[in-house]
């Protein structure tokens, strides 16, 4: 299959993940189809798409004359029968429910056409494990958007070693027509790249304030005016390609020993967990939350993402 065979998509799961991912297609000009169970997640999911858009209109993103077709590319239904019947590529972005998936996958390898690609934006699982009842087997991979996805440009495209080249090709060829920025992870692995730079991170951060060493506030402050902007433009390998590898070997030879290397959760995240802590959801974690400060968090966020498109 070449990318000029596909025209409609579907996505399941029209929550965090599956609504923007929905956007980004009926915007570049695909037919899409939204599922999810209820209506009224459905129209929520209308809704924040519409919100959306205006944002991209009022930053000259797009414009603004364009929305109303990009609305009326996207089709939304409970039933599943009616989203995958027709589709040529499949996007699942239900919850992480490993169970709930295989059903699913199960189903769509039922459903769909036979030259249908099926994907799933799962966050850690493997997709030989999600397509273990599907006989496609070749053309089922995971497609790892980052959130918000219509904002984070890159998706890691996870292949089982079932999937064939075709599959991979399509996909990337797809993802690159809508404008993401696709990246093959050639062998299925927990976590997949993203996810085990950011649990490596964390994993120390927390190892840092549980040692008295610095603060949760203070650990954010040095990520976000240190080596987080660096990220922003060059990766880890770039940065220290320009130090050379000499001199990080030098810097690091005895650091290594005193950073975290445990195999268990650190104490300090049970500890938060079991007090009720959990960050802006209890309204209390390392900070005190209240609407307005998660709301001034998520549009600083957001607004520093969208001048990075802008910008691209």
């Amino acid at each position: 299959m070449t990318i000029h065979n596909i025209s409609r998509i579907a996505v399941i799961g029209a929550g965090l993940m599956g609504h923007g991912i929905a956007q980004e297609f009926a915007s570049a000009g695909y037919h899409v189809h939204l599922h999810d169970v209820t209506d009224e997640q459905l129209q929520t999911a209308r809704t924040q798409i519409e919100k959306n858009l205006d944002v991209f209109a009022e930053n000259a993103i797009i414009e603004k004359e364009n929305i109303p077709s990009t609305l009326q590319r996207i089709q939304t239904t409970t039933e599943l029968t009616t989203v995958a019947e027709n589709a040529d590529f499949v996007i699942e972005a239900v919850t992480e429910n490993l169970p709930l998936k295989q059903q699913i996958f199960e189903e769509l390898d039922t459903i769909c056409p036979p030259h249908t690609i099926l994907a799933s934006n799962t966050t850690a699982l493997m997709p030989s494990q999600i397509g273990v009842n599907a006989k496609r087997k070749d053309q089922i991979l995971n497609t790892h958007y980052f959130n918000p996805p219509y904002l984070i440009p890159l998706v890691e495209l996870i292949r089982s070693p079932d999937t064939s080249d075709e599959t991979v090709e399509t996909t990337f060829e797809l993802l690159t027509d809508i404008g993401k920025t696709p990246a093959i992870i050639e062998k299925e692995v927990l976590g997949f790249v993203g996810p085990r730079l950011q649990a490596a991170l964390i994993r120390e951060a927390f190892a840092i304030v549980e040692r008295g060493i610095a603060s949760a506030e203070t650990v954010d402050l040095v990520v976000r005016n240190s080596f987080g902007r660096r990220l922003s433009v060059a990766g880890p390998f770039e940065v220290f390609e320009l130090a050379g590898w000499d001199l990080v070997l030098a810097a690091f030879e005895e650091l290594y020993k005193d950073l975290n290397s445990s195999d268990d959760l650190n104490p300090l995240l049970r500890q938060m967990v079991e007090s009720g802590k959990l960050g802006v959801k209890s309204k209390e974690g390392f900070y005190e939350w209240t609407d307005e400060k998660v709301q001034a968090l998520r549009d600083k966020m957001n607004q520093a993402l969208i001048q990075q498109a802008k910008d691209v």
